[in-house]
């Protein structure tokens, strides 16, 4: 029997109403997807593409249209499919007055969390984060990098099975964007489920099995990093201590070539970066198809709803 997927995403379709009679946005149309237990997976488009309201959907913060988004096998329309859940949003507030350990002990009492348990979770948390040395210091004195770290430790605080990450490095500079990077390799060898969106394309390329491109609210890409960014109708050769001459025959000579070791053959890799841009303003310059359900008046309408 096959492990439920930590995410399943059917066929998801959000259409918000637009203003001053222009009917139905489509911000989502017909997304599909899954993430299996134990995998990071990155979902990447451009602003307004429809990311965040897929993450808001399985989120069960806005409800489906159409289609359905299941969390271990439980809607995420439902209470309980959240139990296993933890969630950075982009902005996440705090409050300034507190310490960082009143900050995560805070969130603790919220799922239930006390005594010994509570004051154990929180160092234990502080010192995954890097923020034990700054336990006692006001969040108001917090840089965006830490501010962002503590926002990981009260995600973690239940112990979820997933966690959902929305720009988690967004305005961290680079140091404290790597120690969030090397968290996020932390939480995955510990068997964490991470689902995360970001315009950090280099970011998402380095800690992602799997990566989805959303655009104008539709899938146009989705799969394992290494297929996507594998150039296909290429063959690349890598030769140790090569002579000139060898290149001109490569295949027959490397067997025969003393001191020559072929290393590798298969497809060279693209960025994630190229793919992305490929896949986005090459669909720009064709003719856009409105994504809109019944517009009143007949009259064009750009995508109005933010993702």
């Amino acid at each position: 029997m096959s492990e439920t997927p930590a995410v399943q995403v059917n066929s998801l379709v959000k259409d918000f109403k637009g203003s001053f009679g222009q009917g139905l946005i489509r911000a989502v149309n017909k997304v599909s997807f899954e993430i299996a237990p134990g995998e990071v997976y990155g979902l990447i488009g451009p602003n307004g593409s429809g990311k965040s309201t897929t993450m808001k959907a399985l989120l069960g913060l806005v409800s489906p249209s159409e289609g359905s988004c299941a969390i271990f096998g439980r809607d995420s329309t439902k209470v309980d499919s959240r139990q296993d859940v933890g969630f950075l949003p982009e902005n996440p507030y705090f409050y300034k007055h507190l310490s960082g350990e009143e900050t995560i002990r805070f969130y603790g009492r919220l799922c239930g969390m006390k005594g010994k348990a509570l004051r154990d979770r929180t160092m234990e948390l502080l010192t995954l984060v890097g923020l034990e040395d700054a336990r006692s210091r006001r969040l108001g004195g917090y840089s965006k990098g830490m501010l962002q770290r503590i926002g990981l430790a009260q995600a973690l605080v239940q112990d979820p099975r997933l966690l959902i990450l929305d720009e988690p490095t967004a305005g961290v500079d680079p140091i404290g964007s790597r120690q969030i990077r090397d968290l996020i390799f932390t939480l995955k060898d510990r068997g964490f489920t991470v689902f995360l969106c970001s315009h950090l394309l280099e970011q998402v390329q380095e800690v992602c099995d799997r990566v989805g491109i959303i655009h104008k609210g539709s899938l146009v890409r989705e799969g394992p990093l290494e297929e996507l960014i594998s150039i296909e109708d290429q063959t690349e050769i890598i030769l140790r201590n090569a002579t000139p001459g060898l290149l001109d025959s490569i295949r027959d000579l490397t067997s025969r070539e003393e001191g020559v070791q072929l290393i590798r053959t298969g497809n060279p890799r693209t960025t994630l970066e190229r793919l992305f841009l490929r896949e986005t303003m090459e669909r720009d310059q064709q003719e856009p198809e409105e994504l809109r359900c019944e517009p009143a008046g007949g009259t064009e309408t750009k995508e109005g709803a933010r993702s």
